[in-house]
């Protein structure tokens, strides 16, 4: 049974404007803002990361700093058309450590995880698509409601909420490769990775 059958389906602007002023845990107190999915209502793909970032967090929107960058590249090499597709995290607000004037990324701990899985639930429930991916252990975990292992798990066929899925690296992983010959080989991966996910939903792909 997916969500689409048990969970209500509300529309993307109603759930983005009351996630706007969502306290559901203590993360709202210290983040600039909520920062919600962003893709069109009938996306075909879901892809799932962890939490937005520091410049999410100052711009209101998923994947547009440095990994951004990155899962944009690697999404225009696979031939994804990003405008196609819904990106979203499982946690909408920015959880950080301060250190100096810089906001350094804290993993969501399982308390906070669970809190806004109401929101995760939500939208997979409205969108509905065709095939969800999650981005990183932390997004693979909330979709199972247990811990996972990303190399377990990357690559094969799974089920989240009822759904076809398909598990990979968060691209901000690739950032915290120091050898260059190593991050090369697992960048090509992540894209091959993501012609995978094109070759399964073809109407994700950019226009010839």
């Amino acid at each position: 049974m997916t969500l689409f059958e048990t969970v209500e389906r509300l529309p993307i602007s109603r759930l983005r404007a009351e996630a706007a002023a969502c306290t559901r845990c203590p993360l709202y107190k210290h983040a600039t803002q909520t920062v919600f999915g962003e893709g069109p209502a009938n996306a075909p793909v879901m892809f799932i990361g962890e939490q937005p970032g520091d410049q999410e967090d100052l711009q209101g929107k998923p994947f547009v700093g440095p990994a951004g960058k990155i899962f944009d590249r690697a999404l225009a090499e696979a031939s994804i058309d990003r405008k196609r597709v819904y990106v979203t995290n499982a946690v909408k607000h920015f959880k950080f450590e301060p250190r100096g004037k810089r906001r350094l990324h804290k993993r969501p701990n399982a308390s906070e995880i669970d809190a806004c899985r109401w929101w995760m639930e939500h939208e997979i429930a409205t969108i509905a698509p065709k095939l969800i991916v999650a981005l990183g252990v932390t997004a693979a975990s909330a979709l199972a409601g247990r811990a996972v292992t990303i190399t377990k798990l990357r690559g094969r066929a799974v089920e989240f909420y009822g759904y076809p899925s398909f598990v990979t690296v968060h691209p901000s992983s690739l950032l915290r490769i120091i050898d260059r010959t190593d991050a090369a080989e697992q960048y090509e991966r992540f894209v091959a990775d993501l012609r995978k996910i094109a070759s399964l939903v073809k109407d994700v792909r950019i226009a010839a």
